[in-house]
């Protein structure tokens, strides 16, 4: 589990998070995230769970860094992972990127 950041982790659970529900206008859906597992976006592209354990937090924890509230992840056509910090919300709470 060494080498992967909690970046990493957070950017793996968004990309599971968005790849079934981004595109639907229904009310959004919250990602159901625990605590003991970790989030992977490999190098290859694909996402994996790991099993979290205690003896090394410590060092998963260092170098890691908080994802801003208000973070939107997403996939590219190019089946490229991206985060865009800033407004996704129209004012009246509908997603600004969906489907007219």
């Amino acid at each position: 589990m060494t080498g992967i950041s909690a970046k990493t982790f957070l950017i793996a659970a968004a990309l599971g998070g968005l790849t079934s529900s981004a595109f639907a206008q229904a009310a959004p859906t919250p990602w159901e995230l625990n605590s003991g597992t970790g989030y992977a976006y490999g190098k290859d592209g694909k996402t994996v769970a790991y099993k979290l354990g205690t003896n090394n937090a410590g060092t998963l924890l260092k170098g890691a860094k908080k994802v801003p509230k208000g973070t939107l992840f997403f996939v590219g056509e190019n089946g490229q992972l991206y985060m865009r910090t800033g407004p996704y919300l129209e004012d009246d709470g509908k997603f600004k990127f969906g489907a007219n």
